[in-house]
């Protein structure tokens, strides 16, 4: 199994970060490469289309709203991995109320592909990811 994170300092408080990501169909908000989310079962589970028409299908499996997390799994992608767990998470930063940081990360197997390719593409999207969420809260 293979794995990744990224994070970022973000301008904004930890409530603040967490009101704009913190819902599991919020992602065409800050992720520019998200164009719609529809969210399923009862908010569980997520459709997304992406700028480039592809269909990524997640489930929600751990929401914390008091910690500020959730964690969603792969059920349908054109990523070549298996066994994908992502957990999305806003940190407190001690000694300054006015920013916080965000942590994405993210544990799978490679499908047919080697380990390091797979890692790099998570690690890019996961970067990428949190860099446009900077500047939606800047």
């Amino acid at each position: 199994m293979a794995s990744t994170t990224a994070s970022r300092i973000v301008p904004a408080s930890p409530e603040r970060a967490w009101q704009l990501i913190g819902g599991f169909g919020s992602l065409p908000d800050w992720l520019p490469n998200i164009r719609s989310s529809t969210l399923d079962e009862g908010g569980r589970v997520r459709k997304l289309l992406t700028r480039d028409g592809e269909t990524i299908v997640e489930r929600l499996i751990a929401f914390n709203d008091v910690e500020r997390h959730y964690s969603y799994t792969i059920v349908q992608a054109p990523f070549p991995v298996t066994e994908y767990l992502a957990t999305l998470r806003v940190h407190t930063v001690a000694r300054d109320a006015g920013v916080s940081e965000v942590q994405w990360s993210g544990r799978f197997t490679p499908s047919d592909v080697p380990e390091s390719d797979v890692v790099a593409h998570f690690t890019g999207l996961y970067s990428n990811g949190l860099d446009a969420l900077h500047a939606a809260l800047s």
